[in-house]
């Protein structure tokens, strides 16, 4: 037994030669979007209108950024780094491909954003519907505030233009993967944020990830359950000071 329960994941959560079974029952899929269809649906731009940086120049830029000037973003550019968060790339035999990788192509992660300054958009919380690249709105008013107040005081909250907030869906993974999939829950949310830190460095924003919050706080702001459903990581983008 270890005393430490971040022990004990990494130990049981271990691929063992002579205990590799798979047991999952296709049938027993859950579903793989989530949407909000009585909420109101902002239809965004298309995201190849943005004509970013190269790839070397947005590694040469990216860095930790915690202070924004007072400038919203525009909602052409949002469009842009939510495509390249796990946007729609093309359809290939029915199923959905995106721009970033996911354990068995299952995408375990919904995107929330808590928009400050975003031009065309009310200050809010809303939902990434991936399939038909649009937002949801599902919480009305300015949310900042507490949401740097679930986040440790991270005062990049309240300033950034917008915050990228991730959940994951656990069922959508461990259904296939069992307990092990947990682990690729949180590499596939590792991936998404590299993909936003990136595209943002492109188009001349700062980000910073964020993973000190409290969970249920955060939760309650998006209106999640917390055990099917939790948030597990955040990035804020706005113009650097």
């Amino acid at each position: 037994m270890h005393e430490h329960i971040g022990e004990a994941f990494q130990e049981l959560t271990k691929y063992r030669r002579e205990a590799m079974q798979s047991r999952f029952d296709p049938s027993a899929r859950p579903a793989p979007f989530k949407e909000y269809p009585d909420k109101p649906v902002i239809q965004l731009p298309e995201p190849a209108t943005v004509k970013p940086a190269s790839l070397r120049q947005a590694l040469g830029r990216r860095c930790s950024v915690r202070a924004y000037e007072a400038k919203p973003l525009s909602l052409d550019r949002l469009s842009f780094l939510l495509w390249a968060a796990g946007g729609p790339r093309c359809r290939e035999s029915g199923l959905l491909k995106r721009t970033v990788p996911s354990a068995g192509g299952l995408y375990p992660i919904e995107t929330y954003l808590v928009v400050n300054t975003v031009d065309g958009l009310e200050p809010g919380i809303y939902h990434y519907a991936v399939r038909t690249h649009a937002l949801e709105r599902i919480v009305d008013g300015k949310r900042g505030d507490a949401l740097a107040h679930a986040a440790l005081e991270q005062s990049q909250c309240r300033t950034a233009a917008v915050v990228f907030v991730w959940s994951a869906v656990f069922g959508r993974t461990m259904w296939k993967y069992g307990q092990r999939g947990m682990r690729y829950v949180y590499l596939d949310a590792g991936h998404i944020a590299h993909a936003v830190a990136l595209s943002a460095a492109s188009l001349g924003f700062g980000t910073c990830q964020m993973a000190a919050l409290f969970d249920d706080e955060v939760n309650a702001l998006l209106g999640l359950d917390g055990q099917a459903e939790s948030v597990i990581y955040m990035t804020s983008v706005g113009r650097p000071v």
